[in-house]
């Protein structure tokens, strides 16, 4: 059964934050076309305000139908339309990828790629990745390099693709999560706070790119 007009919709936002990450918000079904949902900003029902979206935001989301049972799906922002209301495009999903089993499994994946940080302008350095998505990234770098929960980096990433073509994506991302690892290398989680929509498609097509190859596999 897939999700109709009008029919409601409980989702998460991917976020390199757990404690985010697991926030649900409520939402409605405006609209529906071709290859994508049309739904409402989505509300926090616990202090009832709106979750402001943004493109390429992963979705984890789930509804109920006529029996009660839930059937959940993965998505993400495509687009906005702006009518009555603001609604935000999501992926439509097919009838292959929603399960009555919740898959919390985010369009994030494992890449080390490299990446160039500025986090004050007397202190700049090379780190490597350790995953990239539509929402964040997380990077390996070691203990000398000092960052904290809520500290705000400028960033470049070098961007390889399938057909051999190199990008670069800019944006700044926020500090989320700091975790020590017994190497002795420093974990950084973050989740990006300015960036522009080419930026972020530049990230989301690597990321589509190297999800194919690993299901190849």
């Amino acid at each position: 059964m897939l999700p109709k007009v009008n029919q409601i919709l409980f989702l998460q936002v991917a976020s390199a934050d757990e404690a985010e990450s697991r926030i649900s918000y409520k939402s409605r079904i405006a609209d529906e076309r071709e290859t994508d949902l049309l739904i409402e900003v989505p509300l926090n029902e616990e202090n009832g305000r709106l979750k402001k979206l943004y493109l390429g935001d992963e979705l984890s989301a789930f509804y109920l139908n006529e029996n009660g049972v839930k059937h959940y799906f993965n998505s993400h922002v495509i687009g906005f339309k702006d009518d009555v209301v603001r609604l935000v495009s999501i992926r439509k999903p097919g009838l292959d990828q929603i399960s009555k089993i919740q898959r919390r499994s985010f369009l994030r994946v494992s890449a080390e790629l490299e990446m160039a940080v500025k986090l004050t302008e007397q202190l700049k350095f090379l780190v490597h990745t350790d995953d990239v998505g539509g929402g964040g990234i997380s990077f390996l770098t070691d203990g000398k390099w000092q960052a904290h929960t809520g500290d705000k980096l400028e960033c470049w990433l070098l961007i390889p693709y399938k057909n051999g073509s190199l990008d670069h994506a800019q944006f700044t991302c926020e500090v989320v999560r700091v975790q020590p690892l017994e190497s002795g290398r420093v974990q950084v989680m973050s989740k990006f706070v300015q960036i522009s929509d080419s930026e972020r498609q530049r990230i989301i097509r690597f990321c589509f790119e190297r999800q194919l190859e690993s299901r190849k596999q």
